[in-house]
């Protein structure tokens, strides 16, 4: 049974960091594609990041391109988000998710693991 456990989630003021942690109990190597979600209240959940494990080639929505920085430490299971100068506006409930299929994926519906989230809020 896969699960992916989500840390690091805050409050801080706009501009500032926050580091996001998720911790997976199987090997990334496992996985094609793993993510970061946010959701905001009443809204759906929207992809910022994704990293092929295997190559490391990343990607970013264009709202936090050049602000965050998605990465992996193979040794301890564990995909990072790094989030600089933050905004009101990446305020949500972060999600880590990942797929063991192909391709490079920006859908949640297309994530089959999930971690449960951490909040993440700037004010």
């Amino acid at each position: 049974d896969v699960q992916l456990v989500e840390s690091g989630g805050g409050s801080v003021q706009a501009g500032g960091s926050l580091r996001l942690s998720c911790a997976a109990s199987v090997y990334l190597a496992s996985f094609d594609c793993m993510g970061w979600f946010r959701q905001g209240p009443g809204k759906e959940r929207e992809g910022v990041a994704n990293i092929n494990p295997g190559s490391g080639i990343a990607n970013y929505t264009d709202s936090v391109q050049g602000r965050f920085t998605i990465s992996q430490d193979s040794a301890k299971n564990t995909v990072y988000l790094q989030m600089n100068s933050l905004k009101p506006e990446d305020t949500g409930l972060s999600y880590c998710a990942a797929e063991d299929s192909a391709g490079t994926k920006w859908s949640a519906a297309e994530y089959v693991y999930w971690g449960q989230g951490t909040q993440v809020t700037v004010s």
